[in-house]
């Protein structure tokens, strides 16, 4: 955290500046501070004090108007400064019942998407999930059903409820038995492992199998070893459509670049990560994202788990101009929310 610098008086103005410009989205000029309740000090006393606050580059005088908006050390100096901790916001006590998880189904998917989605209704910005590491996830079973004579489907479902399903066809119609084998078999070998190629290659390889068992397993066994590919960078996401409509007017290359590391993924898992092994809440703000396609935006994120581990990460993606006192106490409640259901999919 950085050193609190700023008097009691240069607090209050940056504060005001702060919130009015998050609340507007126009420049603060000293008319708007000057004579509000609460402020003892005249325009004049303002007006400088807003002059000092730009020469520490925590505003910025971006017309030639009298308006300041805030630079992004201002808002960190807010942040880390001026946002009460642990405060309780009457919106945010709503989000731990939005998210009523035992009404949903018993899948970890379903969770992640819920949360995501609230997380971004109650504050108007992206709501982004992290999905579990594969190696956290073990094989509850697997199904290897005949859909047509030519046509198999693998069903693998595991400890956290997520289903996953693979089709594969065959020039020549599959024996029923032979498909009815191949679950039993399966379940046999591979139930209670870890997902993942490493832990089921090996149970997969059995010499007393024939030839024609032998060559079926092989076929469909990328259902199997493929999982924990697909597992690795499970992101969830939520309110997109709402996201771009409510910052129509942020610069399109901002919004452009944030869809891009939507779809790319890998650097903002990297990023996410850094959230884990915090015990609060996790906050880059513009230029202190290195991503280049994350510049101008803000990212306020907090750990979720089980008691034993931790699993991933909650986060909130938006402009720089968000409010971040709403945004830090709604990754902290949807944080706590995940991870008592977490508590329940894990024990």
């Amino acid at each position: 955290m950085a050193t609190r610098f700023l008097t009691e008086r240069q607090e209050t103005i940056l504060r005001i500046v702060i919130e009015d410009h998050v609340l507007t989205q126009a420049p603060v000029g000293s008319k708007n501070i000057a004579g509000r309740q609460g402020i003892e000090f005249g325009s004049s006393t303002v007006r400088s004090e807003l002059a000092r606050l730009e020469q520490l580059e925590l505003l910025d005088h971006p017309h030639t108007s009298a308006g300041r908006v805030p630079t992004d050390a201002g808002y960190r100096y807010y942040v880390d400064h001026l946002v009460p901790r642990g405060e309780q916001s009457p919106v945010v006590r709503e989000v731990r019942g939005a998210l009523e998880l035992g009404a949903i189904r018993r899948e970890v998917d379903g969770a992640m998407r819920r949360i995501a989605e609230v997380m971004s209704q109650v504050t108007n910005m992206l709501g982004v999930v992290t999905g579990p590491p594969a190696q956290s996830t073990t094989i509850r079973r697997i199904e290897v059903l005949l859909l047509q004579p030519q046509v198999v489907m693998v069903v693998i479902i595991t400890s956290t409820g997520a289903v996953t399903k693979r089709m594969f066809a065959f020039e020549h119609p599959v024996d029923p038995k032979l498909a009815d084998w191949a679950s039993d078999f399966f379940n046999e070998q591979l139930t209670g492992l870890p997902v993942g190629a490493r832990s089921t290659a090996g149970r997969l390889s059995d010499p007393t199998l024939a030839m024609s068992e032998r060559a079926f397993l092989d076929a469909i066994s990328e259902a199997l070893l493929e999982l924990d590919d697909d597992a690795e960078g499970l992101i969830y996401i939520g309110g997109q459509a709402r996201f771009v409509q409510e910052h129509r007017s942020q610069d399109l290359m901002q919004i452009g670049g944030l869809m891009r590391a939507l779809e790319e993924r890998y650097a903002l898992l990297q990023l996410l990560r850094g959230a884990l092994g915090r015990p609060d809440v996790f906050l880059r703000i513009g230029t202190e994202l290195v991503e280049p396609n994350l510049q101008g935006m803000s990212v306020v994120a907090a750990q979720y788990g089980s008691a034993r581990r931790n699993l991933g990460a909650v986060s909130l993606i938006g402009p720089t101009r968000m409010d971040y006192r709403l945004a830090i106490a709604t990754v902290r409640e949807a944080a706590h929310a995940l991870s008592d259901y977490m508590e329940e999919v894990y024990e």
